[in-house]
């Protein structure tokens, strides 16, 4: 089986992601779902860290200034949790992973995409967190360190950096 592609063309350039529909088929679904429908068209990111990840996703971005962004989810609600035993899938560099609000099966519409090694965050990792990764960067990396080194004020981008249209590909 050959995975989904998804290209983001953002203001700052384009970048690939590959879908683990194989390996994670409900979070990997979803994202599809919300992105052929045109959910994600407009979108900002909304939260930016360097040497952290890039949050996005979350329908209050639309306004980048909005205090809401990193509020909300998708129109039909939260998906149940994926931890599938046999795909033990890494918070590693480039990376997309679920964001959630701490809570079981509330991940939706927004995820992020991890920078660096986040194994701390892996949803088999010691501790509290659960983000199941459901896809990896394959192309576009520059455009990922680009929008990872862009200035933010309380992590969020002074310049906003808007995803205009997201392609899949493969699905």
């Amino acid at each position: 089986m050959t995975n989904p592609t998804a290209t983001f063309e953002t203001s700052l350039g384009n970048f690939t992601v590959e879908l683990y529909l194989d390996k994670m088929p409900i979070t990997a679904k979803n994202f599809l779902d919300l992105a052929k429908s045109g959910f994600y068209d407009g979108l900002h990111f909304h939260r930016v860290i360097d040497g952290f990840m890039l949050q996005f996703g979350c329908p209050h971005s639309k306004d980048p200034n909005s205090g809401r962004a990193g509020t909300g989810g998708p129109p039909h609600g939260t998906i149940k949790d994926e931890h599938p035993a046999e795909h033990k899938l890494s918070n590693q560099p480039m990376t997309l992973s679920m964001a959630n609000t701490g809570q079981p099966n509330s991940g939706g519409s927004q995820f992020f995409i991890n920078t660096v090694d986040n194994a701390r965050l892996d949803w088999f990792s010691p501790g509290p967190s659960r983000h199941p990764v459901f896809g990896r960067v394959t192309e576009g990396a520059d455009v990922i360190r680009a929008i990872e080194t862009t200035p933010t004020r309380s992590d969020r981008p002074v310049k906003p950096v808007q995803v205009k249209h997201i392609e899949v590909a493969g699905y």
